[in-house]
């Protein structure tokens, strides 16, 4: 039995209905601070650990102020470790647009309940594809934005130089609202699409068949094979390093009893050495700076995941082999903290799958403008 999207409903909704996003209904991930209410992040250990928040944080009284009916917080992988959007703690939340399948994480309660209607605003974090990955796999849209762009203070982090708060909405519409509220423009991308092969090589053949029409524009290799090869061990040990800045003496204090997975991965981070972190953190800055060269001002065009939401019986190895494939195309915009919109289509056989627009700093609200006439473009 899946679980619930939601940790707790709010009955009645939080918010006066009143501005420009009057009366649309906004869920909460769970690691967002909402007053009187403990932040659990997805595991029962850091909710009986901690107090209800004295303040909610402010994104999202911003969102409430703007309108917002705040109908409840959403469930969440275990401390947003992880992606598919399964736990073992709460259960996982299920994904209305392909049932039987994973609904993708972290942010998947949030992406379960915009896509069962039960919310019109998932708002979520995205730390390695924990928005983008649940949109693409529920059939959302989804927005990465510029790291740093949104207010992050009440957000329970998980790698700070990683994570932004992100969205998901049904409709491109109430997306690129929400960005020209949020992110008045900056930098909008021009010139010709990268649609670099090095990049496309991830996804299966059923998502490049259904991607193929949108695939004009300059196939280059985006990166080196050397940087290619380094974009994911180089987010683990990286993001690894935060993760056990923020949670490492309190796992050491309290020994939660994590999932399958997400165990391993707190396990790894904290046996992470210096040396190691330090060629990390130098191979990042490497990183970024081919990427912005690529980019140039402009926009890459790749598929947000490899392939549909694997089905909820994948084995664990399977789901590991998916999960690294489906890190390494998410990392780009990580590593280099660039914006990055998910567009929602469906392959031949009827499943979600998402083609991602990547841009410039500070680019957002064009960038979701061009994703909007794009997907209109497609039909």
């Amino acid at each position: 039995m899946s679980a619930d999207a939601f940790v707790t409903r709010f009955d009645p909704p939080i918010g006066d209905g009143i501005g420009p996003l009057a009366s649309l209904r906004l869920a909460v991930k769970d690691n967002f601070d909402i007053a009187g209410h403990v932040t659990g992040a997805g595991n029962p250990e850091w909710a009986d650990t901690h107090n209800p928040a004295q303040d909610t944080a402010p994104l999202v009284s911003h969102l409430i102020k703007l309108g917002t009916h705040l109908v409840g917080k959403t469930q969440m992988d275990e401390l947003a470790y992880s992606l598919m959007g399964q736990n073992a703690r709460y259960g996982t939340p299920e994904n209305p647009a392909g049932p039987g399948r994973v609904p993708g994480g972290s942010s998947s309660g949030s992406a379960s309940a915009v896509a069962a209607g039960l919310a019109d605003i998932g708002l979520g974090t995205d730390t390695g594809g924990s928005v983008r990955i649940p949109a693409a796999f529920c059939g959302l849209w989804g927005w990465r934005p510029t790291h740093g762009l949104l207010d992050a203070r009440g957000l329970l982090p998980l790698a700070p130089s990683y994570d932004v708060p992100g969205f998901m909405t049904r409709d491109g519409a109430t997306l690129q609202h929400l960005a020209e509220l949020l992110a008045p423009e900056a930098a909008p991308p021009r010139g010709e699409p990268r649609v670099p092969a090095d990049m496309w090589d991830f996804a299966d053949a059923e998502t490049l068949s259904a991607l193929a029409p949108l695939r004009q524009g300059d196939p280059a290799p985006l990166l080196s094979l050397r940087l290619r090869e380094a974009l994911l061990p180089t987010f683990r040990v990286c993001q690894g390093a935060e993760v056990a800045q923020v949670f490492g003496a309190w796992i050491k204090e309290h020994e939660p009893a994590f999932g399958p997975g997400v165990r391993e991965r707190f396990a790894g981070a904290m046996a992470l050495a210096p040396q190691d972190i330090s060629a990390a953190q130098s191979m990042r800055a490497e990183i970024t700076g081919a990427i912005d060269a690529a980019l140039n001002g402009g926009i890459i065009r790749v598929p947000t995941a490899p392939g549909p939401a694997p089905l909820l019986t994948l084995d664990g190895q399977g789901m590991e082999a998916y999960r690294n494939r489906a890190l390494t195309l998410l990392c780009l915009s990580g590593h280099a903290g660039l914006p990055q919109v998910t567009i929602p289509l469906r392959s031949a056989t009827g499943l979600p799958i998402g083609l991602s627009l990547i841009g410039p700093r500070g680019s957002d609200a064009g960038l979701i403008a061009m994703a909007v006439d794009m997907a209109k473009s497609t039909r």
